[in-house]
């Protein structure tokens, strides 16, 4: 599935990376941590602009809390337990996103945009608890800007030293392919060992 997602953002760019985001933000498990970072690989590239994927990455994690947020507020616990399924969300999912705004209040909203899991189902509670809309807002965008940053500076950096990382692969690339050859060759010696003692 990560393989098609990052093919759909290599191919239609910002456009592909703004419905994923939206789409995780409203509590679809769309892997940011897969999505975001291969955009920064894709700017170092030359593709993309590092600046925009985190800016476009970060608006679109902030339109698809703005509906999470309004299905809770509209629709209430009750809707989000019946429907939630059809999108993978399970009772265990709003109540983990529950008791951490119970615990900690509307920072939840901040706090849980830099939680992995937790980033995806935060905007729920807020809806349902009826949090100050341009809070929520504000909370959203300053907690899904770090994170954004993070993932798509580390994948630039990933692609930046793809040579250098490659470099230290492969000695381990070339002792896990000795290691492979020789259980092979020992699981073949030892079932025509078996087979021999089992002939009369």
């Amino acid at each position: 599935m990560t393989l098609h997602l990052q093919s759909f953002v290599q191919h239609e760019g910002y456009l592909a990376l703004f419905i994923l985001m939206v789409l995780e933000s409203t509590c679809i498990p769309i892997p940011s941590e897969a999505i975001v970072p291969y955009a920064g690989y894709l700017s170092h590239q030359g593709q993309l602009n590092l600046l925009s994927v985190i800016l476009v990455a970060t608006v679109a994690n902030v339109v698809g809390g703005y509906i999470a947020y309004l299905i809770g507020h509209y629709g209430g616990r009750a809707f989000v337990l019946k429907y939630g399924r059809f999108v993978l969300l399970n009772r265990h999912h709003l109540e983990r996103a529950e008791n951490w705004f119970q615990r900690y209040g509307e920072i939840t909203v901040f706090v849980g945009r830099l939680v992995p899991a937790v980033r995806t189902f935060v905007s729920l509670p807020a809806g349902i608890a009826n949090m100050k809309l341009s809070k929520f807002l504000l909370y959203s965008f300053l907690g899904s800007l770090p994170w954004n940053i993070a993932l798509a500076i580390a994948g630039e950096e990933l692609a930046a030293h793809w040579t250098v990382i490659a470099n230290h692969l492969k000695p381990m690339s070339v002792i896990g392919a000795v290691v492979l050859v020789l259980l092979v060759f020992w699981f073949w010696f030892g079932r025509r060992t078996i087979g021999a003692r089992r002939r009369p």
